[in-house]
């Protein structure tokens, strides 16, 4: 059975676990206090390519918690991070995206092309202007041989009206359409999780993931060998926990109980 004594670094998702909404959600304050009293260090982790850590530490300040760019990695960010393992710097780019993967491929001096024709990767991030255009250029470019590569398969994503169509849907039409299947790094997924061990310096099974969604979070912690924790304040209930083949290592209903499991382990 796994122990959070043996807790040695965190992996965080931030939509339901740190925020939902405009809201900053319970315990997430004492919980940090908490961390930095044990100097555990910690990374937060996103399946959102639509923004920018910078974006994110606004809106975190915005909520009376504080975040720095540089404990923040985005799916786009793990994207770019593949991409310098396998392309040299000013290579072409054809994007399907916005803002988020855009800004993080410029920061790594890749070249952003309209074009399939000089392409050598494509990169497929969620994008709410997405068209038939952009799609067809992507298939070509793909037809030609460039690397494709999704940021997240998430297959939908909630708006006020319900579930709309999310990055997975755009990368489904493009494998149907070119009968290549992408390389995706976001949750639930290793990739992400490992570039984010990297940044902690700490080994997988005694990193300690912390997020809302059975699918992505718990499921991507599995895959990547690390210890699991289930929140309870975001899009999963005990129920869907309950009826679930994917089970965490640890549930908590909020971070105040995980705050309280935590002081109840002896400070190393």
């Amino acid at each position: 059975m796994k122990e959070l004594h043996s807790l040695q670094g965190l992996i965080i998702d931030l939509d339901g676990v740190i925020w939902r909404g405009e809201k900053l959600l319970t315990g997430v304050l004492p919980f940090f206090n908490e961390l930095h009293s044990r100097s555990i260090p910690y990374i937060f982790a996103t399946n959102n390519a639509t923004t920018t850590p910078r974006k994110l530490c606004q809106r975190a300040h915005g909520l009376g918690f504080e975040m720095r760019e540089e404990q923040i990695i985005t799916s786009s960010q793990a994207a770019v991070s593949l991409l310098c393992q396998q392309l040299q710097e000013g290579a072409a780019i054809y994007v399907i995206g916005e803002e988020g993967i855009q800004e993080a491929l410029e920061a790594a001096h890749f070249q952003l092309t309209h074009s399939a024709d000089h392409a050598q990767a494509v990169v497929v991030a969620m994008d709410r202007r997405v068209n038939w255009d952009k799609m067809a250029e992507a298939a070509y470019a793909i037809a030609n041989g460039a690397i494709f590569l999704g940021t997240n398969s998430d297959p939908s994503f909630p708006t006020e009206r319900g579930f709309a169509p999310g990055n997975g849907a755009i990368l489904n039409a493009l494998q149907l359409t070119t009968n290549v299947v992408p390389i995706v790094v976001g949750k639930p997924e290793p990739f992400l999780f490992l570039h984010a061990l990297d940044h902690l310096g700490t080994k997988p099974e005694y990193t300690l993931v912390v997020g809302d969604r059975l699918t992505t979070d718990i499921l991507g912690g599995i895959n990547a060998g690390m210890m699991t924790a289930l929140l309870l304040t975001g899009v999963t209930s005990p129920e869907a926990l309950a009826e679930s083949s994917i089970q965490p290592d640890f549930v908590y209903e909020t971070l105040d109980v995980l705050v309280k499991s935590l002081r109840q382990e002896p400070k190393t």
